[in-house]
This record gives C-alpha cells, structure tokens and sequence, in this order.
C-alpha cells in the first residue's frame, strides 16, 4: 500500500531575519501540494532583544545557554513574536495554519538537560511527539507550524533545538507517512569553503561528516543541524537535505544531502 507523503521543513538563520527571504519562503512553502509540517527557530531576534536587555547570550556547541531571563526572551520572541508573524504570512498565501509551541495539545514533551560537564540550563531533549495530534491537524488540511519551545509536564517551558524539533517530529510521523525532511538555513548548502559558494557539498555521510568535525570544516549550529538530520535517517526518515530556501522547491538542484 501507498503511503501517503509529509514535507517537514525547518526555516532559520537569515531567512528569519529578513522580510524578503522569509516572505519568499514561505510562499514557496505554502504552494507544497500535499502534507507539511513547518518548524521555525528565531535566535538572532533573540539574541538581539537579549542585548538590549542587557543579557549577554551564551551559546556553546551551535546550542544556547538558556537561563532564567532566557527563557523568557525566546518564549516571547519564538512562540509569540515570530510564530504568529509566520502563521499570519502563511494565511496571506492561502495556506490554513496553526502556530503551536511543544506544551500545546502536549504536542512535543521534553526533559530538562542533565548538568554533566555544561549546564544548559531551561534547555530540552525531545522525549515525545504527540504524533496522533500532527495527524489530525493534517487530516482537517490544518498546517502545524512549531516553534522551538517545549515543556515537561512539570509546568516547565523548554528551549530546544529547532533542527531538533523537525528531526523528532519527522521521526514520529514516519510511522504513519513518507517523510522528508528539509533543513533550511542562510547557505546553498554544506560547503568546504565558507568563502567559495562552489565548495558545496552535493552528499556526505556520518564517517565523511566526523572527518569534518575534526577538520574544522563543520562546526558552531551546523553540528547540530547534521546531526539531527542523520538522527532522523537512522530512525526510518526517507530523506534528508540542507541548504537555503530554494529547497523547497522541487527544481531545487543545489544542497547537501545527507545519506547512511
């Protein structure tokens, strides 16, 4: 039997941080045919209203620091400012969505990080997703759009990893659909050469990506991007690629895919 496909896309970096982009994104995301999920990240607005705050931010390993005054700015900023500016851009383009953050409908349940060597602080690892929700929402041709905050049932709100979020709830939703998975950020691609737009990395596996990681080449948030895109291969996903937002465009001939 056919199953039926699911495009989940994760938009950041740049595209967030400019009108243009994001407008353009999403418009090329709303025209998507068929099953979407959207998950979006925010750091940069952020990061930004934190300065003026005076909150210097922390990031270790491509992964914020979130304390208690962090917490506060990227729930404002993540699952009020930019969620609600994204879910409205998306009904412009006819495209019906709901902005949801992890402690909505128990969508996306989390821990609180273990302090081992780095206390992340109110940072969460995705425990569950509540893929009989996303389901429904899909069946009613409702587009889930996720911020990149979640809970723990404890009253706690969680900052978690956006690439994160899209590779767990790609995960869970294999179950039930083909699943592609789509990592959107300010580059083409992986590239080699930061400074050579043709030193895009067309495939890279794991062994190729820790080479990598030891050379230099990959570091700061593309660790964990890469990471959680060979998570969610390892877990059943069907595909995995990177690079801008032209991605979502099935003429897209310029990204890194990720393959095991």
């Amino acid at each position: 039997m056919n199953r039926k496909k699911l495009k989940i896309v994760k938009i950041g970096g740049e595209i967030l941080d400019s009108q243009h982009e994001l407008e353009k994104a999403l418009d090329f995301f709303a025209q998507l045919q068929g099953n979407k999920i959207l998950i979006h990240g925010g750091g940069k607005e952020a990061t930004r209203l934190s300065v003026k705050m005076g909150i210097e931010p922390q990031v270790i390993d491509g992964r914020r620091v979130t304390s208690d005054k962090d917490l506060e700015i990227v729930t404002m900023v993540y699952a009020g400012l930019i969620n609600k500016r994204v879910v409205a851009y998306l009904q412009s383009f006819g495209c019906n969505s709901i902005g949801l953050a992890g402690v909505d409908g128990n969508s996306i349940l989390s821990e609180k990080r273990k302090k081992i060597n780095i206390d992340y602080g109110w940072v969460g690892d995705v425990v569950e997703v509540n893929s009989t929700l996303i389901k429904i929402l899909l069946e009613q041709n409702i587009t889930p759009v996720f911020s990149a905050i979640t809970h723990d049932k404890k009253g706690n709100l969680l900052n978690t990893n956006a690439d994160t979020v899209a590779s767990e709830i790609a995960i869970a939703m294999s179950n039930e659909f083909d699943t592609e998975l789509l990592l959107c950020f300010d580059k083409s691609g992986l590239m080699t050469d930061i400074t050579d737009s043709k030193s895009i990395v067309s495939k890279i596996n794991f062994n190729i990506y820790n080479q990598y990681i030891e050379n230099g080449i990959i570091k700061d948030g593309m660790i964990p991007k890469l990471k959680n895109g060979f998570n969610a291969l390892e877990n059943n996903v069907n595909r995995v690629i990177i690079g801008d937002y032209h991605i979502i465009k099935k003429n897209c001939t310029v990204f890194t895919e990720l393959f095991i």
